[in-house]
């Protein structure tokens, strides 16, 4: 099986999950499995722009999508919830009403202009989880430079390890399974040296990774205008968006306490709220999540999939999120996800 034949597959499985979960959430079946709530998280919410190639689609939905997202979740009974209240919500006695807390990674541009009036129809906090090097433009979006670079060319050079090779890349299989291996090799090896690599290539082939950055993150006066808001909020997501656990302890704590001055900076608060990069298990554990204890902050949020319960209170730096999938943009699904049933089905695999 071919791999866009695989990832068809395992599309196509998820979303059959999905379904049937939404359909015993109606018919009132295994409600206990929502737990306390859920928290989601989100990254762009911008038109959609239709292009053959697009490995980034699962990062983001557009503003029709969320705004209807967030009337099914209310049709659903949730309460919408600041993410700094789910810590005082788990110690508190268990209602009856599901929380829901909105989280958005990176610090968008688009978050500002289209996310802002959708949560603000809706009377619906939510949190923006800040990068200082990309909001200070010291850092670049090694993803959002691959996929530009990848879709202007049709032929590539680079050096995995094992001496430098040229690579076809002339049709959309071609260019995903390229982003693939780069992705492999990048998660793999030194993350700053294959980011450096990466941005290197680009500008041989005339694209500036940092004016993607430009183009793309809000800068810190744009974040004051958007926390405006007493809706919104800023959370911290570290200096340079590596993989945590891939650093020494001693980095680990640099990057989260610098880029919690940073927000406090910006703020005039200290902030609260943590996000892991890529927050996948590969990307964080338990240590790190000590780390974050340890460095103050009162609730830390990971991307493995999974609802809040009642035992979430003594994980509060490694909660799980759902994931608003620019892949699955319906509202069944999201119900179905919030339902928590998939991990009850998925638990008892294990």
């Amino acid at each position: 099986m071919t791999g866009s034949a695989k990832k068809l597959a395992r599309r196509i499985a998820i979303t059959g999950g999905l379904e049937a979960a939404n359909l015993l959430r109606a018919a009132g079946v295994m409600r206990g499995a929502r737990g306390r709530g859920a928290i989601f998280t989100l990254h762009h919410v911008r038109p959609q722009e239709v292009t053959a190639f697009a490995p980034n689609a699962h990062l983001e939905i557009t503003p029709e999508f969320l705004d209807l997202v967030l009337d099914r979740l209310k049709r659903d009974g949730y309460r919408f919830v600041a993410l700094d209240e789910v810590p005082a919500l788990l110690s508190q006695s268990a209602s009856s009403q599901p929380f829901a807390a909105f989280t958005l990674d990176d610090g968008y541009r688009n978050n500002l202009v289209y996310a802002l009036p959708i949560f603000e129809r809706h009377d619906a906090p939510f949190t923006i989880f800040v990068a200082k090097g990309l909001s200070e433009r010291t850092h670049t979006i090694w993803w959002e430079t691959l996929a530009a670079l990848l879709r202007k060319e049709e032929r590539l050079g680079f050096d995995f390890g094992n001496g430098h090779e040229i690579l076809d890349i002339a049709t959309v299989a071609l260019k995903e399974h390229a982003f693939a291996r780069f992705a492999s090799h990048l998660h793999r090896h030194d993350e700053s040296a294959v980011v450096a690599a990466i941005d290197a290539m680009a500008r041989m082939h005339e694209i500036d990774p940092h004016e993607i950055v430009d183009d793309l993150v809000m800068t810190p006066p744009e974040l004051n205008l958007l926390e405006a808001s007493p809706l919104a909020s800023l959370g911290a997501h570290t200096i340079s968006h590596r993989a945590m656990s891939r650093l020494s302890d001693q980095e680990v704590r640099d990057e989260m306490e610098t880029s919690r001055d940073y927000v406090a900076a910006i703020a005039g608060a200290r902030p609260g709220c943590f996000a892991y990069p890529y927050g996948t298990r590969q990307a964080v554990t338990q240590r790190q999540a000590a780390i974050a204890r340890e460095v103050g902050f009162d609730i830390a949020v990971t991307t493995q999939p999974g609802v809040v319960t009642p035992r979430s209170i003594g994980h509060i730096t490694h909660l799980p999120r759902l994931s608003v999938n620019g892949l699955y943009q319906n509202v069944r699904h999201v119900s179905g996800l919030a339902s928590g049933i998939p991990f009850r089905f998925a638990s008892s695999k294990v």
